[in-house]
């Protein structure tokens, strides 16, 4: 009998070390049916850490270069006497006493009220155009010709004609807004209309849509992405080119283009860098708001 079981053992495979405690559950669901719970492995702490720790280290960078730009140069502020500055401007920034002598609030107000205005009328013509342009292409060859020579044009080129035409800074201003505006704008209307698959077009046709259906059902939600697009890169450059006008015009009078090179003109070193910094958070502040919009029109393709 013996004989016969050595040779079953001898005819029979070997386990595999592998499989071996495969009946067993995992150690994950041993603990887990204790009550323990696992970690990830990753510290509840990394997403804010990813999210604000890279700006802040920016922001500090930053500051040092400039600290070391101020160290390097007796007449350049540091970024502790341009704060100390900086709280007394901010204080009032609201009080008037004369006509050239106004608080910065004014200055910016003026500035985006000219923005306002340019950007405005830039987004009345160019949203309707850039769709004329993307649904009609007889009316994309007229004007193609005429956005391709004027587009590459600097927009500032256009200050000295506006001077020419309205005989005042203000309006000239607003005129080399309302022209810088419009080409992003019309270009990036035009680009989401014609990107419209013909499928939805056919869909209207199908259905007996009337024209002004189709772009309000249609053509108008397709192409809002392409559109904010455009809008976001005119306010950008509208307010770049704001700066400009009011510090070459000379004679807005008001404005924190204008409020830059008066502080040149008088020397106060402190508030020329406090007027770039203000023209930059201005700036992001309006990219950020018009990102915000953005978000909220506009929506994502299923499985993109």
């Amino acid at each position: 009998m013996s004989a016969v079981m050595d040779n079953l053992k001898g005819a029979l495979p070997l386990a595999d070390p592998a499989l071996k405690g495969m009946d067993k559950p995992l150690r994950s669901e041993r603990l887990a049916a204790r009550g323990y719970v696992l970690s990830t492995g990753q510290s509840r702490l990394r997403p804010y850490v990813l999210t604000y720790l890279p700006p802040l280290l920016g922001l500090a960078l930053l500051l040092l270069v400039w600290h070391v730009v101020a160290a390097k140069n007796s007449n350049f502020p540091g970024p502790w006497l341009t704060w100390q500055e900086a709280v007394k401007l901010f204080a009032d920034p609201f009080h008037r006493q004369g006509p050239n002598e106004q608080g910065i609030g004014w200055n910016i107000l003026a500035s985006l009220q000219r923005v306002g205005l340019g950007f405005g009328l830039a987004a009345a013509v160019g949203i309707p155009l850039g769709f004329l342009t993307g649904r009609f292409r007889f009316l994309a060859g007229m004007f193609n010709p005429i956005v391709a020579l004027l587009k590459p044009v600097s927009p500032l080129a256009w200050l000295p004609i506006g001077l020419l035409l309205f005989k005042a800074a203000d309006p000239a201003a607003i005129c080399s807004i309302f022209i810088c505006s419009i080409w992003p704008i019309l270009v990036n209307t035009a680009a989401g209309v014609q990107r419209v698959p013909q499928d939805y077009l056919n869909v209207a046709r199908v259905l007996n849509l009337s024209e002004w259906q189709s772009t309000t059902k249609i053509l108008l939600p397709a192409a809002l992405p392409h559109m904010l697009t455009g809008v976001r890169q005119a306010i950008g450059t509208a307010w770049l080119v704001i700066v400009a006008a009011e510090m070459l015009s000379g004679d807005v009078g008001i404005g924190i283009g204008f409020w830059l090179w008066n502080e040149w003109n008088n020397l106060n070193v402190p508030h020329i860098v406090i007027a770039v910094v203000v023209i930059g958070a201005v700036g992001l502040l309006l990219e950020l708001a018009l990102a915000a919009l953005a978000k909220a029109w506009t929506y994502e393709e299923a499985g993109g």
